[in-house]
């Protein structure tokens, strides 16, 4: 049985951790969808028969979630950057436009794509973790 609770806060905590390290330091952005995964296991580990499965499936939902919100924030974020280019200069901005949908769509499958395979890695872990302690 999943927690969804602490699927939305792995999913949130993923997105967050995922935008933070690509600004900071682009290399380690993969810890954010391992860390959410981890604790959407992690916390949702009160269950009595909650096994790996149940964690892979969590972590990966929680990827997939946070995949999806990182998606969003890009297009949002940059289609308002290009509607403010397409009222300055109207046919660079119908271009601009086409290219940050685009480029968000492809981001937004990726990081989906992503976000489920390190999420689910993740969340083996911390099913793992948490067993170690019982």
């Amino acid at each position: 049985m999943l927690n969804w609770k602490a699927i939305g806060i792995g999913a949130l905590i993923n997105a967050f951790l995922t935008i933070l390290l690509v600004l900071a330091f682009f290399p380690f952005f993969f810890l954010g969808p391992l860390i959410g995964g981890f604790l959407t296991a992690y916390l949702n580990n009160g269950y009595e028969n909650y096994d790996e499965n149940d964690g892979i499936i969590g972590g990966a939902l929680s990827g997939v979630i946070g995949g999806i919100i990182i998606g969003l924030l890009f297009i949002l974020g940059f289609g308002a950057i290009s509607a403010i280019i397409g009222l300055i200069f109207i046919k660079i901005g119908v271009i601009a436009s086409a290219i940050t949908l685009i480029v968000g769509l492809v981001i937004t499958v990726l990081s989906i794509f992503l976000g489920a395979i390190l999420g689910a890695i993740g969340g083996f872990i911390g099913v793992v973790v948490k067993q170690e302690e019982y």
